[in-house]
């Protein structure tokens, strides 16, 4: 099969790109490497899957935007801003990037809203923001309004371990809504998922943030979802980008044979 890489980059006197990466490298060992040289634009507001098959280096590549995951050569920029290594500029930029992990992430004990509050740590309210306790009403209120953009206001006093899958990754995506983020990075989303309860989550999780004109690059294994839910796939494997491309142009079995 021979399929065409693409190469998006903003024209010249555009806005700048959400998500800037040059020559990124990362590997794990001597005898390891998981990418290099991937360069990259992700278009403000655009939703952009990532593809590959297990360990091509898709989710630490995610991982690297943000620097969750230190790249061992590269830049990355967002905002038109280079991401530094550590200090007060890393984090002004984290804070303006929620993430939607594979496991949810929540705090099984605390309730579904205490949950959502926590994703205003990031926004400087500290102490402030571990639970509706002690939050201010302000933030209660917007954290409930983030359950109910999620179909979940009814489970507000609920214990996060009390709720099913599909429930629990509506919790985390309305924990990163409470961040207030321009970008927003997903993991696999729902892989931990039935399909039923899957298709739900990602077709509430695309249609929020279009209507909220978030930049969102998620991993996922499921074709389905790429093609349905993306503007642009990115196909990783061999440690390069070897598929670049609006979904619009791509077919299932087309992506099929990238995984051969």
């Amino acid at each position: 099969m021979n399929l065409q890489v693409q190469t998006f980059e903003p024209a010249a006197g555009s806005i700048p790109a959400a998500i800037s990466i040059r020559n990124l490298s990362k590997s794990f060992s001597a005898s390891k490497t998981v990418f290099s040289g991937i360069t990259l634009d992700i278009a403000p507001g655009s939703l952009v899957a990532l593809i590959g098959a297990n360990g091509a280096g898709k989710s630490t590549l995610l991982r690297c935007i943000p620097r969750l995951i230190e790249p061992d050569g590269g830049d990355i920029e967002v905002q038109g801003q280079m991401v530094p290594r550590d200090g007060r500029s890393l984090r002004r930029i984290r804070s303006k990037i929620g993430f939607v992990f594979q496991k949810h992430n929540l705090v099984g004990r605390l309730s579904s809203l205490t949950n959502v509050i926590h994703g205003a740590q990031g926004r400087g309210y500290g102490a402030a923001a571990w639970s509706h306790a002690f939050a201010p009403s302000g933030i209660r209120a917007e954290a409930l309004d983030c359950l109910d953009r999620v179909g979940l206001a009814h489970a507000a006093g609920q214990r996060a371990d009390s709720l099913s899958g599909g429930q629990s990754q509506r919790v985390a995506i309305a924990r990163a809504l409470m961040q207030q983020p321009d970008i927003v990075l997903a993991d696999e989303p729902a892989a931990s998922l039935d399909p039923q309860a899957g298709d739900e989550v990602m077709q509430l999780f695309a249609a929020l943030m279009r209507k909220e004109a978030k930049t969102v690059v998620f991993t996922s294994h499921n074709l389905h979802h790429a093609l349905q839910f993306a503007d642009r796939v990115i196909a990783i494997g061999g440690g390069k980008v070897v598929l670049d491309a609006p979904s619009r142009s791509l077919g299932e079995t087309e992506l099929r044979g990238l995984y051969g």
